[in-house]
């Protein structure tokens, strides 16, 4: 049974009326409900510059830095990525004019009965449940053979070309962190590849309208993300999200020509939790769209994984059984989001 997701009303259109009130699927309940962060100077979640770890040797300073960062943050922005800024920028513009597009034409994107590829919002599986304030494409990118006909292939043919280029580029990257990763952690770099390359990769497109009342909806649920490693590009420069860390939640001011990167669940199964997936959400605003990219960096679904055997000695046991993710991937995606609670069901008791 492939996951599947119920169909749900366009948030962008409801937000083109002159709204003075949410209507009520999408209001929170009172402890769900974003609570402004206290005045106190909130900390940052680190920044790494690859150019430094690409120069360095194997135990530089940046890449005790990265081996830092993944270990109590589980996030950080990535600077000098060596991506082109002008392929860039041109995706950006891209995802913008993807959303402006005319209703009627956005809707032959729409997500199909029985599938969570297209235009629409995930993790709506019962018709009870609270909505995210929110509008996403999501499809598979890689491998190529994967891709749905009327998605990527239709989207207006220099959006799809500059596409292209940054799904690759997005591979290229996740394979060199994740070999930086497997330096810092001291283990092969098979290791941390096994079951990657040549990798799987979906990618999520979202756009947060305006909201009149922001402190009662979320852009999107409290949780990790069931991959490998997220590369994320904030469009536009307005703030959203958020990262749970020791109890608090912490805006991440995004900084221009950087990406955001964070470790996924099936890296923490992987590092056997020593790299940690972190629950992050995202908060709306009153005055200003946001949109921002998400690329899923993904074990092909054939493959089994499990903690890295070199990471498992009889001082720290194995935390995680072994799992096809296949699997895990059909089950995430078939239930509410959730905070972390699917990857609790795979830690050993």
């Amino acid at each position: 049974m492939e996951p599947a997701s119920l169909t749900v009303p366009f948030v962008q259109e409801i937000a083109k009326e002159a709204l003075t009130s949410v209507p009520e699927r999408y209001v929170r309940p009172y402890h769900e409900r974003p609570i402004l962060s206290t005045t106190t100077p909130l900390p940052q979640i680190p920044v790494i510059d690859l150019s430094k770890l690409l120069s360095q040797d194997l135990k530089g300073p940046e890449l005790e830095m990265l081996h830092c960062a993944c270990k109590e943050w589980g996030f950080f922005q990535l600077i000098n990525h060596g991506v082109s800024i002008s392929l860039v920028e041109n995706v950006k513009i891209g995802a913008q004019e993807l959303f402006n597009l005319p209703i009627e034409e956005k809707k032959k994107f729409a997500q199909r009965e029985g599938d969570v590829e297209g235009y629409g919002q995930l993790f709506v599986v019962n018709e009870d449940q609270k909505l995210d304030w929110a509008d996403m494409f999501y499809m598979f990118t890689l491998p190529p053979e994967k891709r749905k006909p009327h998605l990527l292939p239709k989207f207006p043919s220099s959006f799809r070309d500059d596409l292209e280029t940054y799904i690759g580029e997005m591979n290229k990257l996740c394979i060199q962190i994740l070999n930086l990763m497997a330096n810092a952690l001291e283990v092969d770099t098979a290791e941390m590849t096994e079951g990657f390359e040549p990798g799987a990769q979906s990618m999520r497109i979202n756009y947060y309208p305006p909201c009149p009342k922001p402190d009662l909806v979320l852009g999107l649920n409290p949780h990790s993300d069931a991959g490998v490693l997220t590369i994320l590009l904030q469009a536009n420069e307005v703030e959203g999200l958020q990262i749970k860390k020791d109890g608090q939640w912490i805006p991440v001011k995004p900084l221009s020509n950087a990406f955001i990167v964070n470790i996924g669940d099936i890296l923490e199964i992987t590092t056997n939790g020593i790299y940690r997936s972190i629950e992050h959400r995202v908060r709306v605003n009153t005055e200003k769209e946001r949109l921002s990219i998400a690329t899923f960096n993904l074990p092909s679904m054939e493959s089994i994984f499990g903690p890295a055997p070199s990471l498992v000695t009889p001082e720290k046991p194995a935390l995680f059984r072994r799992t096809s993710y296949a699997e895990y991937y059909r089950g995430f995606l078939s239930r509410e989001l959730r905070g972390k609670s699917f990857l609790d069901g795979m830690r050993i008791n």
